[in-house]
């Protein structure tokens, strides 16, 4: 798999994502609530993300290479991180703490994603961190928030099965086994490990799909209690 490869896998990715995008933000029309904002901002961010290092794979100017990858890394640990708080105050009581807590993370969030990308364009890149350590850390964190939602629908779903939606924690195993695949890559340049990880990622996101299709897509009245 050369890097024109690589870069058609990170272009489908995007495609897939920003097509969950649109089922994503159901939710939050439904119900009018902030905190499923975070779903469709998520997967947005996941989106972009892909569509940086897709950049950076099919681009020969080096500074710009090195630009993408630092936003990819960042925008990807955002995303997750979005997701992640989603999926914790999604079934919590409405109270008024609950409300301005989301708020003050989701804000933190926001500014950490800007400052990140000042951080890209004011300081050139070779006098940040070595990027494949930074990258290693942020794969790590990846990991355990999709492993927390992966978690959270597991438990969700044995409480409350659905079958419409019970293909959901499948597809967060999945993206935690795509990250863990992408790290193993870093720390021994094995390339069935890369390869791997974006033939999980793929299979992940078309698994997101198909349980959004069927959970929001389809004719029928919605319910919030579908967990994607």
């Amino acid at each position: 798999m050369n890097d024109l490869g690589f870069i058609v896998g990170e272009i489908a990715s995007a495609a897939l994502t920003f097509a969950l995008v649109r089922f994503m933000i159901k939710p939050y029309q439904y119900t009018g609530e902030g905190r499923y904002a975070g779903l469709p901002l998520g997967f947005a961010f996941l989106g972009v993300s892909y569509i940086f290092m897709a950049t950076a794979l099919s681009s020969s100017d080096p500074s710009l290479v090195e630009e993408m990858k630092w936003l990819q890394i960042f925008t990807q640990a955002h995303a997750f991180a979005f997701l992640a708080v989603t999926y914790y105050f999604s079934k919590r009581p409405l109270k008024q703490n609950t409300r301005i807590l989301w708020q003050i993370l989701f804000s933190i969030l926001i500014v950490g994603l800007i400052s990140s990308y000042l951080i890209v364009f004011v300081h050139p890149p070779f006098m940040l961190p070595s990027y494949k350590t930074v990258d290693e850390y942020f794969r790590g964190f990846n990991i355990i928030f999709a492993s927390y939602i992966s978690v959270y629908t597991l438990r969700s779903h044995a409480s409350k099965p659905d079958p419409k939606t019970i293909l959901a924690p499948l597809g967060y195993v999945l993206l935690a086994f795509s990250q863990y695949s992408s790290l193993i890559w870093s720390l021994d340049t094995s390339l069935s490990a890369l390869v791997g990880a974006y033939i999980i990622r793929l299979t992940s996101l078309l698994v997101f799909l198909f349980v959004s299709y069927k959970a929001f897509g389809a004719p029928r009245n919605a319910r919030l209690e579908n967990r994607v």
